[in-house]
């Protein structure tokens, strides 16, 4: 926690100690008061705040809280894509709609991170969760349960280390564009680096799939002023129906800063077996044999004056064998995503999106679905 902190703690302390005096004893001089009064005058004086209520201490720890409240009102021209614009639903006749009308405050979350400084060196941890459970019901679902030991070590749920996380396109709804890795999983991760612009990590993982065995990522990020870099691969196994096949994934990933406010991004992603961890969740296995996918994602930002932004992502997954869902079945997915984002204050963000959606089966059939979304969040 930094001195600033420290000060607004210990200014809320000094108010909370003010109070309890005041109650305590009724008697206290009124000097004894006015010189508490005047403590706590100098103390806010110094801080330029009366307190921070997301940030305090329990004992040696010090512990924020953040999040935030977001509010996403939805309508599907052609097909019903639910709370997260889940593209494999365009197609399927049970939902086809002339037009259908949604909100969800889903997306809301709320966030807890500690730190401790200790004699092997500082401890941090943190606790995340959202309010997406399953079937569509508002109920806490966690998303990240990590600890942090030093500067290298991180053990526990967070993303897994195969995503390129820094190179993800910016969207309105949930998902994003389809064809780049997503996934949360339990893992014990050792990052480092090599100077300034150099990083890299290993990691062991649960698989985002069914699988009785780990999953083994590596990855490597170079970061210059304007561009960077970024390579990661997975290997492990995976089941379905009685077969295990193996798995194996390559995620090329990188953004480049042209000009002034500007930002071109750009992931690739090649493997077998990978759907589970894809947009799409192409099927892994499918009559026995792996299934092999192809994704990439394109984005192009730019920022317009210091409180408007704007964006254009483009998503696509290709795979050889056929995901059967419902009456349909893909084998491709594609995603286009235009969105403004506007921020009248630091925490405040109203933002608007127009997502394109198409999905492809194993006939050459194919099923366009549009959708434009609205959104109000609130972050603390």
């Amino acid at each position: 926690m930094t001195y600033r902190n420290r000060q607004s703690l210990a200014i809320s302390a000094a108010a909370a100690l003010l109070g309890s005096s005041a109650i305590a004893q009724a008697d206290a001089t009124k000097a004894e008061v006015d010189a508490l009064r005047a403590r706590i005058e100098v103390l806010e004086a110094a801080s330029g705040t009366s307190g921070d209520l997301t940030q305090f201490r329990l004992g040696g720890t010090a512990v924020d809280i953040y999040g935030y409240v977001k509010a996403d009102f939805f309508y599907d021209f052609d097909f019903i894509q639910g709370d997260t614009a889940f593209v494999n639903n365009i197609g399927e006749p049970a939902n086809a709609t002339d037009g259908q009308f949604g909100a969800t405050l889903r997306q809301s979350r709320l966030g807890f991170r500690t730190s401790t400084e200790t004699d092997i060196g500082t401890l941090q941890s943190q606790l995340e969760f959202d309010l997406f459970a399953s079937g569509g019901a508002s109920e806490l679902r966690l998303r990240h349960a990590n600890i942090q030991i030093g500067d290298h070590w991180t053990v526990g749920q967070t993303w897994t280390n195969f995503m390129p996380l820094g190179h993800y396109p910016t969207s309105v709804e949930f998902n994003g564009p389809v064809g780049i890795a997503f996934a949360r999983t339990p893992q014990i991760r050792y990052s480092n680096g090599i100077g300034e612009n150099f990083n890299y990590s290993f990691s062991i993982e649960e698989n985002a799939g069914s699988s009785s065995d780990p999953v083994f990522t590596a990855a490597a990020e170079y970061t210059a002023d304007r561009f960077s870099a970024r390579i990661a691969g997975l290997a492990g196994t995976i089941q379905s129906g009685g077969v295990e096949v193996d798995q194996t994934g390559l995620t090329l990933s990188g953004s480049f800063t042209p000009w002034e406010g500007g930002l071109f991004q750009a992931t690739y992603v090649t493997g077998e077996a990978l759907g589970p961890y894809l947009i799409g969740v192409g099927a892994a296995i499918v009559g026995s044999q792996a299934n092999d996918v192809d994704g990439f994602t394109l984005e192009y930002r730019q920022d317009i004056g210091n409180k408007w932004n704007v964006g254009i992502g483009y998503g696509r997954e290709e795979y050889d064998l056929a995901t059967s869902t419902g009456t349909l079945d893909f084998t491709e997915l594609e995603t286009l995503h235009l969105n403004a984002f506007y921020n009248p204050t630091d925490n405040l963000q109203l933002s608007a999106e127009y997502i394109i959606g198409e999905r492809t089966t194993s006939s050459g059939a194919s099923f366009d679905g549009d959708r434009v979304q609205l959104a109000v969040q609130l972050n603390f």
